[in-house]
């Protein structure tokens, strides 16, 4: 267990003030991440609040960049958040203690709102993810708003209608008639709740449907993925002429969670292997863009097993001082801990393994071919899921051998990269949202 209670306060909670007191719960690395970006923007805006943050899943280490306190100690599961599918993953949390790390929290909330009542402070709570937030801010007697993370409507349908499934189980996840099932809604509609904050338009679309105060304003997810420095070698003045001759740019995205990575990254070698095998009528560039959580000497061994050899030349310049280069014949694998924008925006596609990651580099507009592994996270039900949220940007292989087939089609049909390219920015939105909800929440709680 991890107190991080002991970061400098931006405010003496014990203190009476004017400002607002705004009480941040998530529920996950991802939804730290995305309240933490909302954040940022909170904290440039005219009379910001006073922040304070509790991590409902793991230990909220995004928080730490802008000295926002926790309110309670934080814990680690053994899941690591990712429950929703596998229920082995879920008693293993059980035992682990979650139970009684529920009832902490949730008395550390109400402890947090009694303190800013007692004084006769404003206060507001803003939850980031699914459900639990979002009950657990309905429990505590404030004002609240909620960033809507988990849930979209393009799980069960798309601008066009239902989505056909062959399983009878999934009519559960719409049987109310949207993703969001009828509690969900009714937390969001009580006169508490003073906004929600859906991932895209046409789950804004179906929610206005109940008095929910639903607002259209992006998905911070595609925030903060500006690149840093994308100068290469191979680009010429005749940009025609270029695009035929360039070597094909492939972004590998093998997922953050360190065991789970690591067997990603050997299935992702693999379809890489037949790829270069299959299509050597063309040079390939690799970007492999690694979580620094990730041990890059385990990623570099499996690379040299399957025939790479270290390099000390580049065809493309990264922003990252130390990012690793591998050769085999006139392919090259780059191995970057610190270039995660400069992968995202020089890839023509992807080979993804990965969850946030996946999601926004479609967002970008690319496509992206998916292997499901054996989990916790990228399991098959995971993949199969975000197959239906990403819609044709994401295209599903069964075993890494598909891989080449799908690129070698994918390079047949240009056409098609327009018709990813648009249905990516509409799942997935524009930049800017944080700005956007930052001013929204400033004016609904302030």
């Amino acid at each position: 267990m991890t107190d991080l209670s002991q970061l400098p306060l931006i405010t003496n909670p014990l203190e009476s003030t004017s400002r607002l007191q705004l009480l941040v719960l998530s529920n996950g690395h991802g939804e730290d991440i995305i309240a933490v970006r909302i954040l940022e923007q909170l904290q440039r805006l005219s009379s910001p609040p006073d922040i304070f943050a509790l991590p409902i899943v793991g230990e909220g280490r995004a928080y730490q960049q802008l000295n926002v306190p926790c309110i309670a100690a934080v814990q680690t599961m053994p899941s690591g958040g990712f429950i929703y599918m596998d229920s082995r993953q879920l008693m293993r949390d059980v035992r682990g203690g979650l139970v009684q790390l529920t009832w902490k929290q949730i008395q550390a909330i109400r402890c947090w709102v009694n303190c800013q009542t007692k004084l006769g402070n404003k206060k507001a709570i803003l939850a980031v993810g699914d459900i639990v937030p979002l009950l657990f801010a309905a429990m505590s007697g404030a004002n609240y708003a909620f960033v809507g993370t988990a849930k979209s409507e393009y799980y069960v349908r798309d601008e066009d209608g239902l989505l056909t499934r062959r399983s009878k189980l999934v009519r559960w996840e719409n049987f109310s008639g949207s993703i969001y099932h009828p509690w969900e809604r009714w937390l969001m509609s009580r006169r508490r709740c003073r906004g929600v904050f859906p991932r895209d338009s046409l789950t804004t679309e179906i929610l206005k449907k109940w008095p929910i105060r639903a607002f259209d304003l992006g998905n911070p997810m595609m925030d903060g993925l500006e690149p840093m420095l994308t100068n290469s070698k191979f680009y010429s003045a005749d940009a025609e002429q270029e695009e035929i001759v360039r070597p094909l740019i492939v972004t590998l995205l093998p997922g953050s969670r360190a065991n789970e990575a690591y067997a990603n990254w050997e299935m992702i070698m693999t379809a890489v292997s037949g790829l270069i095998t299959d299509c050597q009528e063309r040079d390939m560039v690799f970007l492999g863009a690694i979580t620094p959580g990730l041990d890059g000497d385990i990623l570099s061994q499996t690379l040299q097993i399957q025939g790479w050899h270290r390099c000390p030349e580049s065809p493309i310049q990264l922003a990252d001082p130390d990012y690793l280069t591998f050769k085999q014949k006139n392919n090259y694998v780059i191995l970057t801990q610190k270039a995660y924008g400069d992968c995202l925006h020089l890839g023509d596609l992807a080979i993804a393994m990965a969850g946030t990651a996946t999601e926004q580099f479609i967002g970008l507009g690319k496509p992206a071919i998916a292997i499901p592994g054996k989990g916790p996270q990228y399991n098959p039900a995971f993949a199969e899921a975000q197959s239906r949220l990403l819609g044709s940007s994401l295209i599903l292989v069964e075993q890494p051998i598909k891989v080449t087939q799908v690129v070698q089609s994918l390079l047949k049909n240009p056409d098609l990269f327009n018709e990813i390219a648009e249905n990516g920015v509409q799942r997935m939105g524009k930049p800017g949202a944080a700005k956007r909800i930052a001013e929204c929440l400033q004016a609904r709680l302030g």
